[in-house]
Order: structure tokens, then sequence, then C-alpha cells
């Protein structure tokens, strides 16, 4: 299985960058994305980057990226990393719901 990684762009050259994320520092290949500007967002999976993300959704995703880690460890205090769904009702993605 693999898994993306959130890393942010430190710097660039034709066709890669030099990225940091989750404590590393990876050279990119960034031929799907384009080029990026230094400070961007990138998902990757084995050193390929295959998504552009907001600041935003790029902590979200390190941030379960982390409960995952702690969950494995059998920590259960992870609730703070998913600050976006607790207290949230559980909704049905719209494929999934009933027609109008």
């Amino acid at each position: 299985m693999c898994i993306g990684v959130p890393m942010r762009v430190l710097s660039t050259q034709p066709g890669q960058a030099v990225c940091e994320g989750m404590g590393e520092t990876r050279l990119v290949d960034t031929l799907l994305v384009g080029e990026q500007k230094v400070g961007s967002w990138l998902l990757v999976f084995l050193d390929t980057a295959r998504e552009i993300l907001s600041e935003e959704r790029a902590k979200e995703i390190t941030q379960a990226l982390q409960a995952l880690k702690l969950a494995i460890r059998g920590e259960r205090e992870i609730d703070h990393l998913f600050s976006d769904l607790v207290n949230r009702e559980p909704q049905l993605p719209a494929h999934l719901r009933p027609a109008e």
C-alpha cells in the first residue's frame, strides 16, 4: 500500500523539487503537477508529486497520518487531530443519498 504524504516545496529545478514533510526531505518528481513555487504544498507518493494541496488540506492529511501513527502505537487520545470531524454529524456522500 502506498500512502501520500504532504510535502512543502523548498527549492525547484526543471521537473523536480526538493520538498520536506513528515520529518523528511526528498527530491520529488514534479512532472505530473508542473513547476511549483517555493512554499507550495504537494501530495507525494513514492517521490512523485501527484496533487497540489492547499496549506489547510496538507495540515489535515498530516494530522490524519499522525493519528494513524499514534493508533498503531495503541494510543487512544487522537480526537484533537480530527478537529474537522469531532462534534459533527456524519453525512452520506452525495452518491449514496436518496434521490429527491
